[in-house]
């Protein structure tokens, strides 16, 4: 369902896209990749010098290499096109330093300690946050939901339709419903 008409009118100046898509490897393993964009649909002034209409002030890729218990093997990221040349591009190489996090266990604490305020870019830190769910959805259908060791299906409790007491959880996941206690 589309948003509702807006009763202003109004005019475009901005579009950002952050895209994400996810491989699945031949040596096992999975490639999440990121892409954001920011274009501006009229002439836009940077203390840098002019971007015309429909050129990127913005294009950069992320790429995490992360194995089936969501680690990160491998990290890249690179600029296309940025507002600041080298003081922007010098930003990038750094991300490698995600070698090592997990993408369900405390990563966005773990960017944010990291690559928070100065010690990163704006910009690239922004798509690690899609990055878990990128994960996830990608591992949909991959990787069993019901684990052999009886453990939760790790969807469960991470947002408000799969909250094991709600009627979507009774339905669909019976096993993992709980019926919710007076008082709670």
């Amino acid at each position: 369902m589309p948003l509702p008409v807006t009763e202003i009118e109004r005019e475009l100046t901005h579009t950002r896209r952050i895209r994400y898509e996810g491989y699945k490897r031949a040596d096992g393993l999975w490639d999440i990749e990121g892409h954001l964009t920011d274009i501006k649909n009229h002439d836009f002034h940077l203390k840098s010098g002019l971007r015309r209409a429909g050129q990127p002030v913005h294009a950069m890729w992320l790429r995490l290499t992360i194995d089936r218990h969501f680690n990160i093997v491998d990290a890249a990221a690179v600029s296309d096109a940025v507002p600041y040349g080298a003081g922007c591009e010098d930003a990038a190489p750094p991300y490698r330093g995600l070698v090592g996090l997990n993408l369900v266990k405390q990563f966005r604490k773990n960017v944010a300690e990291r690559f928070g305020g100065v010690r990163g870019c704006t910009h690239i830190t922004e798509m690690l946050a899609g990055m878990p769910t990128a994960a996830i959805q990608t591992f949909a259908g991959e990787v069993p939901e019901e684990r052999a060791d009886g453990v939760k299906p790790f969807q469960l409790d991470q947002c408000r339709a799969l909250e094991t007491t709600s009627e979507t959880v009774r339905r669909w996941y019976p096993k993992w419903y709980r019926k919710e206690t007076a008082g709670a």
